[in-house]
């Protein structure tokens, strides 16, 4: 009689434990399948212990991350960037700001705004600014029509041209080399015709490798700037 009410006590509880299982299975699925932070945060107060307990804390914090980096970016500005770094130092989003932040840094300091000195004395250009003398052939670079698609043409008639920055990488020329590549893949219309250059800088944390494409009109690097924002890609406007 003994050895049966043992049996029908485990017997039992072997029971609850799988309809307990059984139901937090359930309201994972439901969970996953709203996908919002309050669905998340609804699951680990219910079980704070659970089976799927490790998933959904990192599913909330992967969510707000999404979140704040939206608003980041909608907002676009240097300070947004770095209060994002801030509260998310290692994230799926942090590399991409980190090189906006050195975007907005360097666009303050436009290594093409040399030419203001080349106006005057032609014959010593600044070093930063050695491919402009290349272009010598003034007469080519007169029509103001093709300047954007005529990166090597134009340089000579810097005065009041207008350049992109696309992005700026401490690993390497190459990694700036293979975003070129890939943004050219992706916009294979609106960069047309472009020459990028990679632009090394020097600071107090290393070398920065710029990403960026000089002699553009000033509309042309606005309209390119535009366009590539609104597919989430960095772009900085450089001013004469």
């Amino acid at each position: 009689m003994v050895i049966h009410k043992v049996f029908l006590v485990l017997s039992l509880g072997a029971v609850l434990a799988t309809a307990g299982c059984s139901r937090q299975q359930s309201d994972w699925q439901k969970t996953r399948t709203a996908n919002t932070t309050d669905a998340y945060e609804l699951f680990l107060k219910k079980y704070p212990s659970g089976e799927f307990t490790a998933q959904a804390q990192a599913r909330v914090k992967e969510l707000y991350e999404e979140r704040d980096w939206q608003k980041a970016r909608d907002t676009d500005t240097l300070e947004a960037y770095q209060a994002f770094l801030k509260q998310y130092p290692e994230g799926k989003w942090t590399e991409e700001a980190r090189i906006r932040v050195e975007n907005f840094t360097l666009a303050s300091v436009p290594s093409n705004a040399a030419p203001a000195g080349a106006e005057t004395t032609p014959q010593t250009p600044p070093p930063a600014m050695a491919m402009k003398p290349a272009a010598a052939p003034r007469p080519a670079a007169a029509p103001k029509t093709p300047a954007a698609s005529s990166a090597h043409a134009t340089p000579p008639k810097s005065h009041g041209s207008y350049g992109i920055q696309l992005g700026a990488f401490k690993s390497g020329a190459d990694a700036a080399n293979q975003r070129w590549a890939k943004l050219e893949k992706e916009y294979p219309k609106l960069l047309s015709g472009l020459s990028p250059k990679v632009s090394p800088k020097q600071g107090a944390s290393g070398t920065l490798y710029r990403l960026q494409v000089a002699s553009l009109s000033e509309s042309r690097a606005n309209s390119i700037c535009k366009a590539l924002k609104t597919h989430a890609q960095a772009c900085v406007l450089l001013h004469p």
